[in-house]
């Protein structure tokens, strides 16, 4: 007997935590998509695990995380020695004994009729504390190509992946093939609608209409030489405007107001503009996190990468790099040589933007949302 009969709304638990803004942003887009495919059909929860159900230390970790990725050469030893099924078996194996009653509590208070996973730190717990009489359960990944052994438990209904890199990775942690599907990063629905008039966006943001637009974003915590690269573009002599966007990093934030600016330059904490911003800018200059280069990627906007979290964001590089989306640019001087290379040559950057349109999979949300709603028996057609 399905939910319909029974006269209940089905119910999606979606597990989450605030280490980095990429999950949080990942349920929040999926959970839009829901809303856009099925309208009431349905209902969604959010449940950031760690911090509500972990154990001591543990549910420290989305307050430390900010510290933590402060030492990203620490941080990529850490990926590394701790990727690949055999380490993955270990860590779960050691930490089921201590993380078992938290996990049991979580899916007893929070019961669904599917529960869907977009962190990876949680999926074996959890499928261990469901045990075999369980609801469908989804893993969708949120790391674009290199992907963390974690993410991946054959227990699982279905895995999406962003990236045909990422499911080869799966393939090789022997997960069984038809359920890893490639599906794109899931992002908001802001972030897909084209921009008819960029000069008229621009005016209403209070930017300069007629001038080469560089958007800079450090991710959520302004992390990365953002103040440096800012200042080398503003002291490059390049005719442009500079968009900053230094994310919840308040003290960065103080630090570029304080300075004395060249060009025209409009400084932003955390922000829910950016995809205004990604639109009416002319180019991107962020880090290599997999939410910001598939938003990019949909707002064909041309991306310079100037720091990446190793481990996870090493793939996110080479993936810009071969389907000439962006480059490389780890610094300063070379995010200015790449600027001017495009304010100069523009038919070089109008490739790129096409590069950028090839690229992108602006329907991903939609795509895995109408993929969901199937898993709990409904169609478009009935919202």
């Amino acid at each position: 007997m399905n939910q319909k009969s029974r006269g209940r709304k089905p119910h999606i638990l979606f597990l989450f935590s605030d280490t980095g803004g990429g999950h949080r942003a990942a349920a929040d887009a999926l959970i839009e998509a829901l809303g856009l495919e099925f309208g009431d059909a349905l209902t969604t929860e959010m449940v950031d695990f760690l911090k509500d159900y972990a154990p001591p230390p543990y549910n420290q970790l989305p307050r430390f995380y900010p510290e933590m990725v402060k030492v990203p050469e620490l941080w990529g030893v850490g990926f590394r020695i701790s990727d690949g099924r055999p380490q993955a078996r270990l860590v779960t194996s050691t930490l089921w004994p201590v993380v078992r009653q938290a996990a049991r509590r979580l899916v007893q208070e929070h019961p669904a009729d599917l529960l869907v996973s977009v962190h990876p730190l949680g999926n074996s717990f959890f499928l261990q504390a469901l045990g075999h009489n369980r609801p469908p359960f989804v893993t969708v990944v949120t790391d674009m190509v290199t992907t963390h052994a974690l993410w991946y438990d054959k227990r699982a209904d279905i895995i999406f992946v962003p990236t045909r890199l990422a499911r080869q990775r799966a393939l090789e942690y022997h997960m069984p093939p038809e359920k890893v599907v490639v599906a794109g990063q899931p992002i908001s629905e802001r972030y897909t609608r084209p921009c008819q008039d960029k000069a008229g966006l621009r005016r209403s943001l209070g930017w300069p209409e007629d001038k080469f637009t560089v958007l800079m974003v450090g991710g959520g915590e302004g992390m990365g030489p953002l103040a440096e690269t800012a200042r080398a573009v503003d002291e490059s002599g390049l005719d442009v405007t500079q968009v900053v966007v230094a994310g919840r990093n308040e003290k960065l934030k103080a630090y570029l107001e304080s300075l004395t600016w060249e060009n025209p330059t409009f400084l932003y904490g955390f922000t829910r503009q950016l995809p205004d911003f990604m639109r009416a800018a002319d180019v991107i200059v962020t880090k290599a996190g997999p939410g910001t280069i598939a938003e990019a990627l949909a707002a064909s906007l041309p991306i310079i990468l100037y720091a990446r979290l190793p481990g996870q964001e090493d793939g996110n590089v080479l993936y810009v790099q071969e389907r000439g989306v962006g480059v490389w640019a780890p610094e300063p001087l070379q995010v200015v040589r790449t600027l001017t290379r495009w304010v100069c040559k523009p038919h070089i950057r109008q490739q790129v933007i096409a590069n950028c349109q090839e690229a992108a999979r602006p329907e991903a949300s939609r795509l895995i949302a109408r993929k969901l709603g199937e898993r709990v028996g409904l169609r478009k057609s009935e919202a």
